[in-house]
């Protein structure tokens, strides 16, 4: 009886603790109703009013107290790790594009890849330098000028060619060791990387291999002026890409694995005369800036802002509400799989949506004895599944952006965020180990 009592009594008060969430998602609401466009809401100011609102209303504490617990979780060994590698990826990232190792990527894969499926080609090739470069977002601004070229000199239309693209970047999110996603599913769960990616192996395999039967079948017949030939490769510049691809499948250390591709890249730019010591200084702080300076602020703020929901009983209170009718890992999995895939359709970005939802599936896959790498690879996969749909995310606004199309034209050629995210589904419904 005094448990029961006990439960009730803090019941309204864990409710009320999730407050900020309601915040947040509140903030984005209001921009779609106002503006029709979710992107004209910052990510970090929709953060700073959420953490604001969560210090502000945290009981009858003292400010300084509630300051005290903001601060607390912002300097949490996994959020200080993840901006430790977000600044290494930033870093790597910003080299790599300087020296050229991003262009000289996709020429090589261009140049190998079989010109009679071209579309196949295509797929391919966005997968592999994915998987390289560990950004949907930057892969899809490399090879999407290229698609675009490449639909002008067939009878291939555009959306069908960018729905590869699209495609292909999304396999690397979801699966490369040195990815946003990646990064953030494993360090909120508690897993080792290798572990998450033989997970996420066995549901993305099929899906790839299925997705890649479509376009061989339908290029077949499709006629190409394209050669690969006419693709110079520098392949000096394909080492840094080519050794932190190695080095990650290897099970190397991450922070080791951004290192090496740092140091590699930059000794090839100097090498090549991409650029000289002080542009590479400056490669490396624009990566770091540009490309990771929101995503930090974001974590540590989020941070924060799940210490005070956690101290305030928030997180207790939503474990309870969904798992207090789950009896099986099945019901589990589905849960986690609902929490990533809604909160991402709210906030339009995958790394943010698993930073929100990554503690709280990581409770839910204790209590129902899920393995930490099963519940990485769930919210990992569903949230790239769900991203990879949204006119108004990131990925499909730069494709569309790049061709002068419509996001939504896109939409009927996503091939492989379907079969990604039916591929999850059935492995829920019908045992993920069987």
């Amino acid at each position: 009886m005094t448990e029961n009592t006990e439960r009730k009594t803090h019941s309204p008060a864990g409710w009320k603790a999730l407050m900020p969430l309601g915040v947040f998602f509140l903030l984005y609401i209001l921009t779609f109703i106002f503006t029709g466009d979710l992107q004209k809401m910052p990510v970090s100011v929709a953060f700073l009013c959420t953490s604001a609102a969560a210090v502000l209303f945290t009981g009858s504490e003292k400010m300084n107290r509630r300051v005290e617990i903001f601060c607390r979780g912002c300097a949490n060994d996994t959020v200080l790790l993840m901006v430790v590698i977000f600044i290494l990826a930033g870093a790597f990232a910003g080299t790599a594009k300087a020296a050229g190792a991003v262009t000289a990527t996709v020429s090589m894969a261009l140049y190998l890849l079989p010109e009679q499926a071209v579309m196949a080609s295509i797929f391919v090739a966005a997968c592999f330098i994915s998987m390289a470069m560990g950004t949907s977002c930057g892969t899809i601004a490399a090879l999407a000028p290229i698609a675009a070229g490449i639909s002008s000199q067939t009878d291939i239309g555009i959306p069908v060619m960018l729905g590869a693209v699209v495609g292909g970047a999304m396999f690397g999110d979801n699966l490369s060791f040195i990815s946003d996603t990646t990064i953030v599913a494993t360090r909120t769960q508690g897993c080792r990387m290798k572990d998450k990616f033989r997970a996420n192996f066995r549901l993305v395999v099929p899906a790839s291999l299925i997705v890649l039967g479509i376009y061989i079948f339908q290029g077949l017949n499709t006629g190409s002026e394209a050669e690969s030939g006419t693709y110079t490769v520098e392949w000096i510049k394909v080492i840094p890409y080519m050794a932190v691809l190695l080095a990650a499948l290897s099970g190397v250390n991450v922070i080791a694995v951004l290192f090496t591709g740092i140091i590699l890249s930059g000794v090839t730019g100097i090498l090549s005369g991409g650029f000289d010591v002080w542009g590479w200084a400056e490669a490396l702080s624009s990566g770091i800036v540009k490309d990771m300076g929101e995503l930090i602020i974001v974590s540590l703020m989020a941070g924060g802002m799940f210490e005070v929901i956690r101290h305030n009983g928030g997180i207790d209170w939503l474990i309870n509400k969904l798992t207090e009718n789950i009896r099986s890992k099945r019901k589990a999995e589905t849960a986690i799989a609902g929490l990533a895939s809604f909160t991402n359709l709210c906030t339009a970005n995958n790394t943010i949506a698993l930073i929100i939802t990554g503690p709280v599936a990581r409770q839910i896959g204790d209590k129902a004895g899920l393995e930490k790498s099963r519940t990485a690879s769930l919210l990992d996969t569903f949230s790239c599944f769900v991203q990879g749909f949204l006119p108004y995310g990131a990925q499909l606004l730069i494709a569309s952006g790049m061709a002068g199309i419509n996001p939504a034209e896109i939409i009927p050629y996503l091939y492989y965020p379907l079969a990604m995210g039916f591929i999850a589904v059935l492995s829920i419904v019908m045992s993920y180990k069987r």
